[in-house]
């Protein structure tokens, strides 16, 4: 079943993986599409090829194995360099660029890119019209609201985005200033949603199947963009997804699939990384699915020390064991 559609892509979920920096890498993709993610995001990219070479530019420019459509998330302020790392992006596979104008990070927003480029209407419809006009693919956007509170024009970007060939618009219920404090705002993206052509998805503070539900209904948005809340939930997608089709719950997950989630994921990213680098970055994933666990004592501050991937799979298989065995009791 169609939901919507970016270009020739029909997408059959309303519910979406934003993309993160730090987070959003291919095995994380990859477990969100197992899980229900109907499009999936990659981390952002920046348009300064010159920096490619990096390390961590290549992994972030590495989509072998995944399933399409392939969207590659790309950052910078200058119309010319974003066109060219389109159409580089392209060679390598993507299938959607994704613009952003929603990154509230100084480091990014120094530099004229993210969330800044709201403050320059003129120079945002350049860079649009430039990588529109470079690749042959879908190109889409992800934007905050507006620079702050006092300058919301979500509105007239959404003009420009669409007048520029824009083929979809993600808006973050928040302003730059903002940045993540207070609580999203929907009424400004309902009012985009409301004077558009385009499929737009909101995002922000989105956690829940009820949630997602009630942003929906309210802004009349084509689907919801989900970000923070999937970090150590990638089934988070699945609980939206089967709600929205059904209107039915799903039940939590048990302990025994959360674990088996788990490993996989950080056999995946040991895969992705390598035998050092992987361990490392697991690290943090680890700390996100503790969150939707209890009883964790030292346990992470244990298996932060382990630095092979062998000794944090038993590390994790022991820490589940007493648990799984006190939930099938209570069962």
């Amino acid at each position: 079943m169609t939901v919507f559609q970016i270009g020739p892509y029909q997408i059959d979920s309303k519910v979406i993986l934003a993309p993160m920096a730090g987070v959003t890498d291919r095995p994380f993709r990859q477990l969100c599409r197992r899980m229900g993610a109907g499009l999936v995001i990659s981390e952002m990219v920046t348009s300064d090829t010159t920096l490619w070479h990096s390390r961590k530019s290549k992994m972030r420019l590495d989509h072998k194995g995944e399933v399409g459509p392939i969207s590659v998330q790309i950052a910078g302020g200058d119309p010319q360099m974003m066109a060219d790392a389109a159409r580089l992006n392209v060679i390598n596979g993507a299938q959607i660029i994704d613009i952003n104008m929603g990154c509230p990070a100084k480091k990014v927003c120094k530099k004229a890119a993210g969330s800044a480029l709201l403050q320059n209407e003129k120079l945002v419809g350049d860079i649009l019209e430039a990588v529109v006009s470079a690749v042959e693919v879908p190109v889409t956007l992800k934007i905050r609201t507006g620079w702050s509170p006092e300058q919301r024009n979500a509105r007239r970007i959404a003009d420009i985005a669409q007048n520029a060939g824009i083929a979809a618009l993600a808006i973050h219920g928040r302003t730059r200033a903002c940045r993540f404090e207070g609580n999203a705002e929907y009424d400004t993206i309902a009012d985009v949603v409301a004077h558009s052509r385009i499929p737009v998805f909101c995002n922000g503070d989105i956690d829940s199947a009820d949630k997602a539900d009630q942003v929906l209904r309210h802004t009349g948005a084509q689907a919801v963009m989900i970000g923070r809340a999937a970090q150590g939930r990638p089934w988070i997608f699945r609980q939206i997804d089967h709600y929205l089709r059904t209107g039915q719950h799903l039940p939590e997950p048990s302990l025994i699939e959360i674990r088996d989630i788990l490993l996989s994921h950080l056999t995946e990213l040991a895969n992705f990384y390598g035998p050092v680098m992987g361990p490392r970055i697991a690290r943090k994933h680890l700390g996100w699915y503790l969150k939707t666990l209890a009883d964790t004592g030292d346990f992470r501050a244990n298996f932060n020390q382990l630095a092979t991937p062998q000794d944090q799979h038993a590390s994790v298989r022991q820490y589940f064991e007493p648990l799984i065995e006190r939930e099938e009791k209570a069962a």
